[in-house]
């Protein structure tokens, strides 16, 4: 809206007038938000700026120079002084008003808090027209009184729609981890017999029932959250859109929690900087009851930082159990939030510790490998133990939080895919951003079995910057072996998949990755890298659009949902662990042979063969003496698919059992297929030359031992003689005679 009300005067508009219905960014009531436009005053000569400070009664005002920032700093001081005055002129004593530096040079943000809504709509939209012919030169006790009869006048309209709740209330925000954290909690609830309803960007849902489908991160979500027949414990994910736009939809929380702030939607509704995105976020800590606890993220100082603004007690979550933000809580009187000695601990002010759960035990935390989800269990078990739920039910839900398709839909969902020489692994993500896009990738790679790849679908909604687009093609470049750039229709926000690919692409090139072919959707990307994967492969889909759709592709191909024991197990063979792995570890305590040959045996009994199993049982018997029986174990188990570093170890044990049989030819081809596996193994080149001299040819034994010396050993007098010792042992392999191993 624009008003000049006479020729030649300075423009001014209000590019925005919005009623926040909520606590927002400027107050913790409801308030009117108005930009203003001012590109007129913003480059009037310093005189007429002071003419009109000088009629509102603002006699030290300086008006600075044209068209800079203390130009506009001057200007926001001069628009808080007539709102005031108009405010006055319309019969309200007190008020609250703001301002602020807009988006562009031009603009000042002025908010004001509000009652009555026809009143303050009727000031937001007359505010521009005033302030054209407060600079046009009309008289400033006219110009206020007619825009204060036109304010009168308004009709009263409804109040404010804004919700004190009844019942207990935690509010969660942050840019990543926040869904996760609300769907814990609300499992939680419910695991302590809680009637439970939350909202989400998924919707809103009552005991796990969907109610409302959709983005309900604002106060449309909480209204249905609270108003839920029955309800006993509410949980609000609270998005940036929904403050900024409405602002937040109770008037407190009893509980807050921010899991972190990071670069996500910069450019949008006049937040361009990660620090303005934090204020955003610190909303719901500044509406937490002083009875209440803020749980925050003491490894991000931005949202630790919100401390200082809450009225609430602090209760720090941190990954580092010592870091000083632990110190700063409890000496707030506070409470802290851990992991110390791999156990979920809370500390408090007295000293006292209590340990809720292993991580172990932590199904969403992929075995420590979802260090993010890790960080989002500390949040949710601190929210879950302040807002009052049982000690015993906190930690029943969080070992029963799974994420799967019911408890956790779209976030590290993990299945398991057939492909043509065995089997792979699908994780299904949101990832949405850069630090989403690292976690994904860090899960993806410790899942991945030793040699296998990590593929990944890439793609995101077309709301990020080119910068943040370039950012995730660097890093998939940099953490997948494979690439696709999967699009997302619905997501693309008014770009062309052309638009998203230029910048994703230019990224990827910059770490070095050249051709990557794209896909229109993602389903067509989780097929591509599907006709490519091999057995152990991660094959990593950035989910926006239809999370349901791959799921039931990845069914058809006879694939299934992973449970927890699944995924315990694949992230073991990642390790280089086996299921029985604690049962293995305990055969080599036991000091009989026999008994250790007895347990071996009871392992492949119930492990048929299972080629790390025949492995050990070959130990046992090789310890014994008894190497005949050790190598038929070995060889079954190099047979049935042994993997690194296994493999490596049995060849170099069945080599060493072959030579102590005197079987010394088998024992030499056996030895090289682990040399040829590992060239800079120092222990396989020894063996080699043992075999070598107890075949009868000593002289290419002694080469062996001195090249390894002279190519490995940092003593020095083999320094300082290495190209000797090289020639003498090319110079002893020459006269050596035939290798055994070598048909003629």
């Amino acid at each position: 809206m624009t008003d000049q009300a006479a020729a030649g005067g300075p423009t001014i508009e209000a590019r925005e007038v919005r009623l926040l219905e909520g606590p927002n960014l400027y107050f913790t009531r409801p308030a009117l938000k108005v930009v203003l436009g001012m590109p007129g005053p913003l480059a009037a000569a310093p005189g007429e700026v002071s003419a009109v400070a000088g009629a509102l009664g603002m006699t030290r005002f300086a008006a600075a120079p044209a068209g800079g920032t203390a130009r506009q700093r001057a200007l926001a001081r001069l628009v808080e002084r007539f709102v005031r005055r108009l405010a006055a002129a319309a019969g309200v004593r007190r008020v609250g008003v703001r301002t602020r530096s807009g988006t562009t040079a031009d603009e000042v943000v002025v908010a004001v808090v509000w009652r009555r809504r026809g009143p303050a709509q009727a000031f937001g939209e007359a505010l521009a027209p005033a302030l054209c012919r407060l600079f046009a030169g009309e008289d400033a006790a006219s110009v206020l009184d007619a825009t204060a009869r036109r304010i009168t006048q308004a009709e009263v309209g409804e109040p404010p729609r804004l919700l004190d709740p009844r019942v207990p209330v935690v509010a969660v925000t942050g840019t990543n981890g926040k869904t996760t954290t609300t769907r814990l909690l609300a499992h939680i609830g419910m695991t302590a017999g809680r009637r439970t309803a939350w909202s989400s960007t998924d919707g809103v849902l009552a005991q796990g029932e969907l109610v409302e489908a959709g983005d309900y991160s604002g106060p449309a979500g909480a209204r249905a959250v609270l108003e839920t027949p029955g309800v006993e414990l509410g949980i609000l994910e609270t998005a940036r859109g929904g403050m900024l736009l409405k602002g937040v939809g109770v008037t407190h929380n009893d509980v807050s929690v921010v899991t972190n702030v990071s670069a996500d939607h910069l450019g949008q509704q006049g937040i361009d900087t990660v620090d303005q995105l934090a204020e955003v976020k610190a909303i719901i800590t500044r509406i937490t009851r002083s009875t209440g606890w803020c749980v925050l993220n003491g490894d991000d100082p931005r949202v630790w930082a919100m401390r200082t603004g809450t009225p609430a007690r602090p209760w720090v979550f941190t990954l580092d159990p010592d870091s000083p933000a632990i110190r700063e809580a409890l000496g707030a009187g506070g409470r802290a939030i851990t992991l110390v000695d791999g156990w979920l601990t809370v500390l408090d002010q007295s000293g006292g510790t209590d340990r809720l759960i292993p991580l172990a035990d932590l199904p969403m935390a992929f075995g420590g490998l979802a260090v993010h989800n890790v960080a989002n269990a500390l949040a949710g078990a601190a929210a879950a133990l302040a807002i009052g739920l049982p000690r015993a039910d906190v930690v029943e839900g969080l070992a029963t939080f799974a994420p799967d398709e019911r408890l956790n839909a779209g976030r590290l969902n993990s299945y398991t895919i057939p492909v043509p020489d065995g089997q792979a692994t699908v994780i299904i993500d949101l990832a949405h951003n850069e630090a989403g896009l690292e976690a994904l990738l860090e899960v993806s790679r410790g899942l991945a079995l030793p040699g296998a790849r990590v593929r990944l679908a890439l793609g995101t909604a077309g709301d990020r910057t080119d910068d943040i687009l370039t950012a995730l093609g660097r890093i998939a470049g940099l953490g997948a072996d494979q690439v696709v750039l999967a699009h997302k229709e619905r997501y693309l926000r008014g770009r062309s998949t052309e638009e998203m690919e230029t910048p994703m692409r230019a990224g990827l090139t910059e770490v070095g990755v050249g051709h990557v072919d794209s896909a229109p959707t993602e389903l067509a990307g989780l097929e591509l890298l599907h006709s490519a994967a091999h057995d152990g492969d991660v094959l990593a889909v950035m989910c926006h659009a239809d999370r349901v759709g791959l799921a039931e592709w990845i069914r058809a191909q006879g694939g299934r949902a992973d449970e927890g024991a699944d995924i315990r197990a694949k992230v073991r063979r990642a390790r280089g662990e086996h299921p029985a792995q604690a049962r293995i570890d305990a055969l080599w305590e036991i000091d009989d042979d026999r008994e250790r040959i007895v347990a071996a045996r009871a392992l492949v009994a119930e492990h048929p063969g299972d080629p790390v199993v025949l492995f050990e049982l070959g130990g046992a018997h090789d310890a014994a003496g008894e190497e005949e029986t050790a190598v038929g174990h070995y060889e079954a188990a190099i047979a049935g698919g042994l993997r690194e570093p296994l493999r490596h170890r049995c060849l170099v044990q069945l080599a060493s059992s072959l030579r102590n049989l005197g079987r010394h030819d088998e024992a030499l081809t056996r030895i090289e297929e682990a040399s040829e596996a590992d060239p800079t193994s120092i222990g396989t080149q020894m063996f080699r030359a043992l075999i070598r001299h107890d075949a009868g040819d000593p002289t290419t034994a002694l080469a062996d031992l001195l090249t390894v010396l002279a190519e490995e050993s940092s003593d020095a007098d083999v320094a300082g003689y290495r190209r000797s010792l090289t020639a003498y042992a090319r110079e002893l392999s020459a006269r050596a005679k035939p290798d055994p191993a070598t048909p003629a």
